[in-house]
């Protein structure tokens, strides 16, 4: 008799790629999957930056190259240009870096150096991919952050990215974990009073994930007001930075928000990703920028990361991270790159363009103008879960339960199909296909 396992009280979950196994499984020839998690060119595929692809052959005959470790904490050529990009190259935190770099990596020494206390200094840790970010600054949130508190620190995480985050901070330990959001899914608009109110109402020094660029579109304004309620609070950012310059096109508008928080003085953590604006998915390329008020803190910080870094994946991997330094540090690859992504941003927004005037076209019921508010790769459409659950059913279009679609996923070939589906959803067919009232319905 053969013996039983040892992991029969194992649970079966939810597999997290229903709708993708849906989606390949329907043998529909006109099946559409609007939920792509990386930029999908014009004809459907990956989009991969045109320069990624010249320097991908240029390392693979560089007989200079070997396949060594990298240090634990990352190439450093990568993480100085990342963290430069995202808070750029005059910040003040990433200034006195520059400055302190030497005394830095010199620890050995610490005891002997008088340290200079400065108002902000910026590091950053290569990690595997943005998420890879994420956990090794939630991990080291749980053990340093605020270690005084006599009850649980709270986290607030955006609905949005509440299914992929809060499972993240859950793991590290964290048990007050809290949902908010910043889109009224009824108004379809930026729900600013909303967030400001939970700003308000959440405990002193609470951690808050914050999206920017965020596809909803705060304003430079609205930020300044969040800004002002986390300064009074005490609040700590935990900005997600996954696709800087694909919201605006512009590699400096996108970094707004984030270097207005660290202009104010701000103490935060920042997880940067490389993966859609270098066609890098597989790579799994990430930076965890660090900003203190100084250099000595900033050497314990790292320290720590270290230790962390060590228990989970050792040393990061190499070839991502030296395709995108490349890049970063030389000016006429940087503009190549540059323009690839401005090219890809501008193809977005007119997606979005081209769809709102089709449902115009149609005649499809309600304002579709909340389309073109927002910016970035993925979009809010305001459809009802019933209208999602007809397009999935009779149409074979797949998207998220809460209406959200990548906006790269549409392109001139299922454009119209898209747009038709929508119309039938939104115009009641989704309601009489499953037998419901216009009532039940709404």
């Amino acid at each position: 008799m053969a013996a039983l396992s040892l992991f029969l009280d194992v649970p079966l979950m939810r597999e997290a790629d229903r709708l993708l196994d849906a989606y390949r499984e329907d043998p529909s020839p006109d099946k559409v999957y609007l939920d792509h998690w990386d930029c999908q060119s014009e004809t459907g595929k990956a989009w991969i930056c045109p320069t990624v692809r010249q320097i991908l052959l240029q390392i693979a005959n560089d007989p200079t190259l070997d396949h060594e470790y990298l240090p634990v904490l990352g190439f450093p050529e990568f993480t100085r240009a990342a963290t430069e990009l995202a808070l750029g190259r005059e910040s003040r935190a990433v200034i006195e870096n520059r400055h302190n770099g030497a005394f830095r990596h010199n620890q050995a020494n610490i005891a002997k150096e008088k340290v200079s206390v400065f108002q902000c200094q910026a590091d950053g840790i290569h990690t595997v991919g943005g998420t890879g970010a994420v956990r090794i600054g939630a991990e080291f949130l749980r053990r340093w952050y605020n270690r005084s508190s006599p009850s649980p620190i709270a986290v607030y995480i955006a609905l949005p990215q509440w299914d992929s985050l809060r499972c993240i901070f859950q793991d590290a330990g964290f048990t007050e974990l809290r949902p908010y959001h910043y889109w009224d899914t009824v108004r379809l608009a930026v729900a600013i009073e909303d967030f400001l109110e939970v700003l308000e109402s959440a405990p002193d020094c609470s951690i808050v994930l914050l999206h920017a660029p965020e596809e909803t579109g705060l304003t430079p304004k609205q930020w300044e007001e969040v800004a002002r309620v986390m300064r009074r609070k005490r609040l700590f950012p935990f900005f997600d930075v996954p696709a800087q310059g694909l919201a605006s096109g512009d590699l400096d508008r996108d970094a707004w928000a984030l270097r207005h928080f660290v202009a104010q003085g701000f103490e935060l953590f920042c997880a940067q990703s490389f993966s859609k604006t270098f066609g890098l998915y597989n790579e799994r390329v990430g930076n965890l920028i660090v900003v203190v008020r100084d250099n000595e803190t900033l050497l314990g910080i790292r320290s720590q990361l270290q230790k962390l870094v060590m228990g989970m994946w050792y040393t990061p991997a190499n070839l991502g991270a030296r395709v995108i330094a490349t890049v970063l540090n030389n000016p006429a690859l940087m503009s190549k790159w540059k323009q690839s992504l401005q090219t890809l941003a501008e193809r977005i927004m007119l997606i979005r363009e081209k769809l709102k005037e089709k449902l115009r076209i149609l005649g499809t019921p309600g304002c579709w103008e909340h389309l073109t508010a927002q910016s970035g790769t993925r979009s809010f459409t305001g459809l009802l879960p019933s209208q999602v659950a007809f397009l999935e059913k009779y149409k074979h279009i797949y998207l998220l339960g809460n209406g959200q679609v990548s906006v790269c996923s549409i392109n001139s070939h299922n454009l119209d199909y898209v747009a038709q589906g929508i119309n039938e959803a939104v115009s009641g067919r989704a309601g009489r296909a499953q037998g419901l009232s216009w009532a039940e319905m709404e």
